[in-house]
C-alpha cells in the first residue's frame, strides 16, 4: 500500500486512513480521518498571468514541433532524488523541460503528441492539488500539508499557457497512444523511460540513436538566448556581483574561522536573491587554489595568501552566473602573486578580445593558451619556441583547463549539443559563454621554482556575443590587479 491509498474499507464503509512516519505507518481514526475531508476554503488562484517565460516557451515548443513532424515527443523534468534514507535533494528540474515550458515542479513531463493532419498537442502532464478526499494531503510525505501547495491543473494552465493533466495518467495514456514513433529526452525519469520501452517501436538501439538526436537539438536550441534569457543571465550576474562583495566585506571573519565562511556568506546572497547557487562554491584559500574544483571549502583562510572564489547565482527561473575572482586576502597583491595574476589578466582579455560573431568558438581558447604559453615560455618554465608548446599542449601541465563553456540553465550549457554547432561551430549574436584562464603552480610541483608553488589564480567573466563584438555581462567585477586593490579597500573603508 501507498501512502496514497486508503486501507480497505471499514465496517461502516468508509475507508480506513493510516499515516506514515520513518517508513513506518500509524493507524488514524475513522473520526480524524473523517475531519481531516472537511472545513477547507477554497484557495483556487483566479487572476493568475501567465509566467513572463511562457510565450517564448511556445516558440521553443513550435521550433521542437517542426524538427520531428509525425514524432511523439516527450521531456520529462525528472523525479526527487534521494539523498539519503528518507530525506530527498531540494528538486531542481530538468533543463530541456524548463526550457520547454517554464514550469519546476518534480515529476512533470511535456508530451508533444503528433496531429494527423501535421504538427503537435502540447501537454503538461503535472501533479495536481492534492486530494482532500483520499488523505493523501496529509497523510503522505509528500502531501501538501507536508512541502507545500501545489498548483491546480487550471492554475497551471494559466501559467504555462499550455493543457495540463494529472501526470498520474500518464502511464497509461502513452500505452494506449496511437502507434508513432517515440523521441525522449533521456536520462531524467527512469519510470518513465521504463514504461515507454513497452510501447516504443523498433529496437533498443534505434531508440537510444532517437533519443541522442533529440537530446542533442535540444542543447543545440539552447545555444542562443533570446532576449528574455538574456536578461536573466544578466540579472543572475548582478545578484553574483553582490555576493562577492559579501565575500571581500566577510575575509576578517572567514580569516577567524574558515573558507566555509566564504562558501556560507555567497551561499546566503544566492537564497536571498535567487533560487540557489548555479553549482557548487568553489571557496579556495591559498594552496587549496590549485585544485581546479576545490568544493569541500574547509581549509584555513590567512593573511598574505590568494583567495580564488569561482560562484555563480542561480535565478528563481534556474538561470546561473559562472564568475570567478581571485583576491588577495590581505587586501593588496604580493609582487609574486600580481606577477602570476597579470599573466592571466591578459589572457583573459585576449579571450574576451577574440569572442566575435562569425568567429570559431575555439579562437578565444586558443588567443588565452597562446599568451599564457608565452608568459610561460618567458619566465622560463617552459622551453620554446612557442609553437611547439602550443602543438604538444606543454603548457597544459600549468593551466590543464579549456578557457571557456557555454553558459546559460545549466553552468556548463548545452554539453550535450552537437560538436559541428558547439565546439566546432560559429560564435553567433546571443550565445553567452565564459572566458575563465587561469595558472596553477601545485605545491609539490618541483619544475616550478619555490616561489611559485601554491599560487592558483583564475579570473572568470561572462561573456555575451553580441551583432557587433562582445558584451561582459560581468564588468562590475573589478578585473585588473589595482582595480581589485582598489575595490577591496573601498568596500573594507566603507
Amino acid at each position: 500500500m501507498t501512502a496514497q491509498q486508503a486501507d480497505p474499507a471499514g465496517d461502516d464503509g468508509a475507508p480506513r486512513f493510516r499515516g506514515r512516519k520513518n517508513g513506518a505507518y500509524r493507524e488514524v481514526s475513522d473520526e480524524l480521518a473523517a475531519w481531516m475531508r472537511t472545513g477547507w476554503a477554497d484557495t483556487e488562484r483566479r487572476d493568475l498571468a501567465p509566467l513572463e517565460q511562457a510565450p517564448y516557451a511556445a516558440k521553443r515548443r513550435a521550433a521542437l514541433s517542426a524538427r520531428y513532424p509525425g514524432e511523439r515527443l516527450v521531456v520529462p523534468a525528472g523525479p526527487l532524488k534521494t539523498r539519503s534514507n528518507d530525506t530527498e535533494y531540494r528538486f531542481r528540474a530538468a533543463s530541456d523541460y524548463v526550457h520547454l515550458t517554464g514550469d519546476q515542479t518534480p515529476d512533470a513531463c511535456l508530451v508533444l503528441e503528433p496531429r494527423p493532419g501535421g504538427g503537435h498537442d502540447a501537454t503538461a502532464y503535472l501533479l495536481p492539488r492534492s486530494d482532500r478526499g483520499n488523505g493523501e494531503f496529509w497523510l503522505d510525505g509528500q502531501g501538501e500539508l507536508w512541502v507545500g501547495r501545489r498548483n491546480s491543473l487550471t492554475e497551471a494552465e494559466r501559467l504555462l499557457g499550455l493543457p495540463c493533466r494529472d501526470v498520474r495518467t500518464l502511464p497509461e495514456v502513452l500505452r494506449a497512444a496511437a502507434p508513432a514513433p517515440v523521441r525522449v529526452a533521456p536520462g531524467h525519469d527512469p519510470a518513465l523511460e521504463a514504461v515507454l520501452a513497452e510501447v516504443r517501436p523498433g529496437t533498443t538501439e534505434q531508440a537510444a540513436a532517437a533519443d541522442t538526436e533529440l537530446q542533442e537539438f535540444l542543447h543545440d536550441q539552447r545555444l542562443v538566448k533570446d532576449d528574455w534569457e538574456i536578461g536573466q543571465l544578466q540579472a543572475a550576474v548582478d545578484t553574483t556581483v553582490r555576493g562577492f562583495a559579501d565575500v571581500v566585506r566577510a575575509l576578517p571573519q572567514a580569516v577567524a574561522t574558515s573558507e566555509r565562511y566564504i562558501e556560507g556568506t555567497f551561499n546566503l546572497r544566492a537564497r536571498v536573491e535567487g533560487n540557489d547557487v548555479g553549482y557548487s562554491t568553489i571557496a579556495a584559500a591559498g594552496p587549496h587554489a590549485t585544485t581546479l574544483h576545490w568544493v569541500h571549502n574547509d581549509g584555513p583562510v590567512r593573511p598574505g595568501e590568494l583567495l580564488l572564489l569561482d560562484a555563480g547565482v542561480e535565478t528563481h527561473t534556474l538561470y546561473t552566473a559562472d564568475v570567478t575572482r581571485t583576491l588577495p586576502v590581505s587586501g593588496t597583491f604580493t609582487p609574486v602573486q600580481r606577477q602570476v595574476y597579470d599573466l592571466v589578466y591578459a589572457a583573459q582579455q585576449a579571450g574576451i578580445d577574440a569572442v566575435a560573431p562569425g568567429r570559431p568558438v575555439a579562437d578565444y581558447h586558443r588567443a588565452a593558451q597562446r599568451v599564457l604559453a608565452e608568459g610561460l615560455i618567458a619566465w622560463g618554465l617552459l622551453e620554446g619556441p612557442l609553437e611547439r608548446v602550443l602543438e604538444l599542449g606543454l603548457q597544459r601541465r600549468y593551466t590543464l583547463h579549456g578557457t571557456g563553456h557555454m553558459l546559460g540553465l545549466d553552468v556548463h550549457d548545452c554539453a550535450e549539443a552537437r560538436t559541428d554547432a558547439y565546439h566546432d561551430g560559429t560564435l553567433e549574436p546571443g550565445m553567452a559563454l565564459t572566458v575563465e584562464p587561469g595558472l596553477y603552480f601545485q605545491p609539490d610541483d618541483l619544475t616550478v621554482p619555490e616561489h611559485l608553488r601554491g599560487i592558483g589564480v583564475r579570473i572568470e567573466d561572462d561573456v555575451l556575443v553580441t551583432p557587433d563584438g562582445n558584451r561582459n555581462l560581468s564588468a562590475a567585477l573589478p578585473r585588473t590587479a589595482d582595480e581589485v586593490e582598489a575595490w577591496m579597500a573601498q568596500i573594507a573603508g566603507g
